[in-house]
């Protein structure tokens, strides 16, 4: 009751902050069940992306996350693991002892839908997306009968930059794409370039970066 509760007030403040909308662009919300992949640029992602997510949706999509982060005090602990349902990487080389691929894996195999970063950390930069890590394809190698859907998040990361505690209020959107699946025969390089240009070509007022990349 109390994780229900708490994820009906953080669902509520995300509209309010930031009166986010989803554009399906490339799909609609389904009960299908997806990998959904997103520019990362903020803590708060993957709380839009799952805030834009009808709710039958929400209780099975899974967020893919730092461990460092959510384990770093008990009300992140709670918040991750009873309200999320985080799948919680350690993201240290040196330190973890379990597969990062492997897990999502376990996640998909237990029925649930997924939202993972590929750039691997936030960007912070001026570039519009970091390259992707290889996870996604050895992840969409695994499991080649998921969905792999694209998404975009706009404006979050001035929404709460990093080092900020308090959240500026600024309208923020979510788009989803078509998704995409790994082709047969079809390179690591190949897919990765495949997903990093359907991400880039749904940024609102795109260039043409996702043709030229």
């Amino acid at each position: 009751m109390m994780a229900s509760l708490v994820a009906r007030a953080i669902n509520l403040f995300v509209y309010l902050v930031t009166g986010v909308r989803a554009r399906w662009l490339g799909c609609g919300p389904a009960a299908t069940q997806r990998v959904y992949f997103a520019n990362h640029a903020s803590h708060g992602d993957f709380v839009l992306v799952w805030a834009v997510l009808p709710a039958i949706l929400r209780l099975r999509t899974r967020p893919v996350a730092g461990a460092d982060y959510w384990n770093r005090s008990a009300l992140r602990r709670f918040i991750g693991a009873k309200v999320f349902h985080a799948v919680l990487i350690d993201r240290d080389p040196q330190s973890r002892t379990a597969d990062p691929v492997a897990m999502m894996d376990a996640a998909l195999a237990g029925g649930d839908s997924l939202i993972i970063f590929p750039e691997g950390t936030r960007n912070t930069g001026e570039a519009p997306l970091l390259p992707l890590k290889s996870g996604l394809f050895h992840l969409a190698s695994r499991r080649p009968d998921i969905e792999y859907v694209p998404v975009w998040i706009e404006n979050i990361g001035r929404v709460l930059p990093k080092g900020m505690l308090l959240p500026v209020p600024l309208l923020c959107s979510v788009s989803f794409g078509t998704p995409i699946t790994l082709a047969a025969g079809e390179t690591r390089d190949q897919f990765l370039a495949r997903a990093r240009a359907a991400m880039l070509s749904m940024r609102p007022h795109s260039t043409s970066e996702a043709s030229s990349t």
